[in-house]
């Protein structure tokens, strides 16, 4: 039996999860080395400076690397690296940081993952727990490191937001409520393009959970529907719909979403949300039932639903220009996020997107953009497929790789009442350092408009 202090973790990647990774892995008396190949922020780098965590930037120490006895590997980092495979080949273990935090918290866990919808949801579900007083704390794929939160370990839930490339070096983790709220084809890259691949990993989500453990799930999603029809999952399962009445779970109808989590039931019309179109409907009935499992009230759960303020970059109203609504949906970086974007709206958009195309198969949208976009206009350095795919569909489409352009295209394109609409269905990182960065100046560019600014 190895001894904690001549354990060797390697930490893979020096962002957010593995810095808080390295610091949890110190505090529990570890031996414990970060590295990352490309530059530490200089925050990060001090935080690791002042812990005395030794760490290395730049480059691999490949023989330090594989002397580990278990590595923390970023989600960021694929399978497919060199470095990778051969710690597979030796049989070190590679995890997550969700996997290493979780042995070392007390804490209920509920976890959130799907293609569309985690960060609404599990901002949603925070808000409900937290505004009814319960202990809670956030982490995930959002906010600050779950490893770093249980350093002390002082909360009594945590609402985590979990993607595939998390799940996918988690083993022994277990939820308490498991939420899986849609599965489309994205991120096929690091699943050898198989669409299997990619829900067998969304699907890791449950293969702890017990029968008195909460699934949550969207029973409307084709790829969900199917995977329970021939596998048996022995968890409490809690559907929801937008098509079908659900006895147990949730179902909206006549506007009212109904939700149901024996022995009790809550009601709740949509216009009374401030969130709003289809997608939502689906984020807040997943919310709900989490909030009931946890225990909180009836009273509670209307009073957070009715208080919440969505994430930026997620159909985030900017401004009005000439009677223009500038809306931002930096963050739908998939053609499913695009098809809750545009389903959300009834007047004619000016749909602004565009950026490095992720395997993307348009024709999921090729009715509603045929029926709702009046122009395209293409913010991004390739925009081949989008061409080739919308101009017989699209009556105008513009290219640019300026967003101050992109507005003022927009501006000059609509009528009062109309929607421009930058919902992107690409990553980011053609043009802009991130989501954020590109949905940041998004904004500013429509804050700030200057007419006729080419």
């Amino acid at each position: 039996m190895i001894s904690r202090d001549t354990f060797k973790i390697v930490v893979l990647g020096g962002g957010e999860s593995g810095v808080g990774a390295a610091l949890l892995a110190q505090a529990k008396g570890f031996d414990v080395f970060l590295s990352d190949k490309g530059s530490l922020s200089d925050d990060y780098r001090e935080i690791l400076t002042v812990n005395r965590i030794p760490f290395e930037e730049g480059q691999h120490t490949e023989e330090r690397v594989l002397a580990a006895n278990e590595v923390i590997k970023s989600p960021g980092i694929p399978d497919k690296v060199p470095l990778v495979k051969k710690l597979y080949a030796q049989k070190v273990p590679v995890i997550s940081e969700i996997e290493f935090a979780a042995r070392h918290t007390k804490a209920k866990k509920i976890a959130i993952t799907g293609s569309n919808g985690k960060t609404t949801t599990t901002l949603l579900i925070y808000h409900l727990l937290k505004s009814a007083g319960f202990n809670v704390g956030l982490a995930g794929n959002i906010g600050e490191s779950f490893a770093k939160q249980v350093i002390n370990d002082t909360f009594d839930w945590f609402v985590l937001e979990v993607s595939s490339f998390q799940l996918d070096n988690m083993y022994q983790f277990k939820a308490d409520v498991g939420i899986l709220l849609n599965i489309t084809p994205d991120h096929l890259d690091r699943y050898e393009y198989s669409f299997q691949k990619y829900v067998d990993s969304k699907f890791r989500l449950l293969q702890n959970m017990q029968p008195t453990d909460d699934f949550i799930y969207f029973s409307d999603n084709e790829a969900i529907a199917s995977e329970l029809s021939q596998k048996e999952f022995n968890v409490n399962h809690l559907p929801i719909s937008l098509a079908k009445k659900e006895s147990i779970g949730g179902f909206f109808q006549g506007g009212i979403l109904h939700l149901t989590r024996p022995p009790r039931t809550f009601d709740i019309s949509a216009n009374e949300l401030p969130i709003k179109g289809p997608h939502n409907t689906i984020n807040a009935m997943a919310a709900t039932l989490a909030a009931m499992a946890a225990g909180v009230k009836d009273d509670q759960i209307r009073s957070g639903l009715l208080t919440f303020q969505n994430a930026a970059h997620r159909l985030e109203p900017v401004a009005k220009i000439n009677g223009i609504e500038f809306i931002n949906d930096s963050k739908a970086t998939n053609v499913d996020s695009v098809y809750f974007a545009l389903n959300s709206f009834d007047t004619p958009i000016i749909w602004i997107a565009g950026g490095l195309d992720k395997g993307n198969d348009y024709t999921q949208i090729e009715d509603l953009v045929r029926r709702k976009v009046k122009a395209l206009i293409c913010l991004g350095k390739d925009n081949s497929k989008l061409l080739s795919f919308f101009t017989p569909i699209v009556p105008v489409i513009i290219e640019t790789q300026d967003v101050i352009k992109a507005v003022n295209h927009a501006v000059s394109l609509g009528s009062p009442n109309d929607v421009a609409l930058l919902s992107p269905a690409c990553a980011s990182f053609d043009l802009f350092k991130n989501y954020e960065d590109r949905g940041d100046l998004f904004k500013a560019a429509v804050l700030n408009f200057v007419p006729n600014s080419f």
